[in-house]
């Protein structure tokens, strides 16, 4: 027991009244703060991470056919550096467009697109210079815009010719 208490006495062996001193028991408060922190301990929840569920297909065989796909209805996004997102509809003869990650910019041109679209797949092509931000960024946005057909794919050497024509 935790007790906080002082002698009281003469000097020269004279006997004097005997004072009571002031006794204070820090038993209770101490017992008090275990309960406090078992409780906030007990109670408290962790953060959980937040990830981002993604469905990876299988790896296909030799002998399964790839699916043919309409080219009208494919939309190439291309991640470049510095944020910015070269896109176009089509695979012959494609008319780049540069967008962005801003409001108006790539949730805009997914929402009209599979609007006038039926069955849109869209292509992420994301190139060395894109950061890794901007692939969890685009995977946002085709959750977002409620895109089902999507598939992120290597970034051709056409499509590098493609965006140095598009800078000149």
């Amino acid at each position: 027991m935790a007790e906080i208490s002082s002698q009281g006495g003469g000097k020269n062996g004279k006997v004097r009244s005997k004072k009571t001193s002031t006794r204070i028991d820090m038993t209770p408060m101490v017992d008090l703060a275990f309960l406090l922190l078992t409780f906030f301990v007990m109670t408290t929840t962790l953060n959980k991470p937040q990830t981002m569920e993604i469905t990876m297909p299988e790896k296909p065989k030799q002998e399964d056919q790839q699916p043919m796909v309409n080219e009208k209805r494919v939309l190439t996004l291309v991640l470049g550096e510095n944020d910015k997102i070269y896109w176009y509809l089509g695979i012959t003869d494609p008319k780049v467009n540069v967008t962005n990650f801003s409001n108006d910019g790539v949730r805009k041109i997914l929402l009209r697109e599979n609007g006038q679209i039926k069955d849109m797949v869209v292509l992420i092509k994301p190139a060395d210079e894109s950061k890794y931000k901007n692939v969890v960024d685009i995977l946002d946005e085709m959750n977002i815009s409620n895109i089902a057909r999507y598939a992120l794919v290597d970034i051709t050497a056409v499509d590098k010719e493609l965006i140095k024509e598009s800078n000149l």
